[in-house]
């Protein structure tokens, strides 16, 4: 059963510990609420699992602005600037493959990944259905198959992030989101 922590940001240090130590947790974002872990192969493996979600469809990874200039991507000044905002990008790896990044405009969430450092995010669903916006539905269907839940009083935006490919010039937008372009 999963732990029910309260939405406050005396909590995100604690949350941040959690995702550090392998835990897998669901927390509003500065979208909607995600389902996160920590950004490795094992964690990753374990979000397909809850998620039912095919390994072709890979995550989306939040970081701090540190985090993403300390990390070798091939992240565009402009998208870098705009950033903290919920503003996905895809941008290449050092390896030749590619990540979809964001730099979330949310100061618990920010506070939870200067802790637990970058986490893997996706909307809290299975696979094909509609994403879960309130603790309230969220709790049936995950309590079993996380480690924690946190119960906000809402959620803001409720609206995914925007989505772009910025590995082509112009930028191409996949998805159209919560931000304005």
């Amino acid at each position: 059963m999963a732990a029910v922590l309260d939405y406050s940001i005396e909590n995100a240090p604690e949350i941040g510990k959690r995702l550090r130590d392998g835990e897998v947790g669901i927390f509003p974002c500065d979208t909607i609420y995600g389902l996160c872990g920590l950004a490795d192969d094992e964690i990753a493996d374990r979000l397909y699992e809850i998620k039912k979600r095919p390994q072709s469809k890979s995550f989306i990874t939040l970081m701090t602005l540190e985090q993403v200039e300390e990390s070798g991507l091939s992240v565009p000044a402009d998208i870098i600037s705009r950033w903290p905002a919920p503003l996905t990008a895809i941008v290449s790896d050092t390896d030749g493959s590619t990540k979809a990044v964001r730099v979330p405009s949310d100061d618990f969430v920010l506070s939870i990944l200067s802790v637990s450092g970058p986490i893997f995010s996706t909307s809290v669903n299975i696979s094909g259905e509609k994403s879960l916006l309130s603790f309230q539905d969220i709790l049936p269907v995950f309590s079993e198959s996380v480690d924690f839940i946190v119960n906000a009083p809402s959620v803001k935006g409720g609206m995914a992030s925007t989505l772009i490919d910025a590995t082509v010039s112009p930028y191409k937008i996949l998805r159209k989101g919560a931000y304005i372009i």
